[in-house]
């Protein structure tokens, strides 16, 4: 079983902002794989467990089988999002290695993405609390990027701030390669998903 955990603030104040770029990627995830109709449905229709809302199903792989997944969103507030990730992992008994945690990052440009087997928090609140709930470092995570924030705006300020128009245009095709960098990683594994969308960034970036 793998468990996908997306990051962010509950409530409709938050929504679309910079900081809840995990919560998109685990809605159009969870529309991509067919459990819902589009990813605005996602709230609607998952069920509350787990400090948080989750949508389960299967997933077919290429070894012919159905790997069992779930969504999941913590509805507390980031800086506590640790004891929703570590609900779902004990009643599954799942292990670190099989969970990805999908988050914003600062430090990468807008729509790029970057996948790590393991690693520190690098000050990320969400993964700071995700890591002392599980009392290690080693969970794969998926980061995508939201900029960093202009000169003389607190980074507080800028992740609870909405994208602008043109950081939308190429936020779009980043959720959906991070969505297949997820599929990849359910089918083949963490080191086939860095290979592949790790490489597909630096490929893109040599092209700009």
């Amino acid at each position: 079983m793998k468990l996908v955990v997306g990051l962010g603030n509950p409530g409709r104040e938050y929504a679309g902002t910079r900081h809840n770029i995990g919560f998109d990627v685990v809605s159009q995830l969870a529309a991509r794989l067919g459990w819902i109709g589009r990813p605005e449905d996602f709230e609607r229709l998952a069920k509350t467990k787990f400090d948080g809302l989750a949508l389960d199903g299967a997933v077919n792989v290429s070894s012919g089988e159905r790997e069992k997944v779930l969504l999941l969103k913590p509805m507390a507030y980031m800086n506590v999002s640790g004891q929703s990730v570590q609900a779902a992992m004990a009643f599954y008994q799942v292990p670190p290695t099989d969970i990805m945690v999908v988050l914003d990052d600062m430090a990468l440009p807008c729509g790029k993405i970057r996948i790590r087997s393991e690693g520190s928090h690098g000050g990320h609140n969400g993964l700071r609390d995700i890591e002392r709930a599980l009392g290690t470092q080693q969970y794969p995570r998926l980061r995508v990027g939201i900029d960093a924030p202009p000169p003389r705006i607190p980074w507080r300020d800028y992740v609870l701030q909405r994208f602008g128009d043109e950081q939308r245009k190429v936020l779009e095709p980043a959720v959906g390669r991070a969505c297949g960098a997820i599929v990849t990683w359910i089918d083949k594994g963490i080191t086939a998903a860095m290979n592949q969308f790790n490489a597909d960034e630096k490929a893109t970036k040599g092209n700009e």
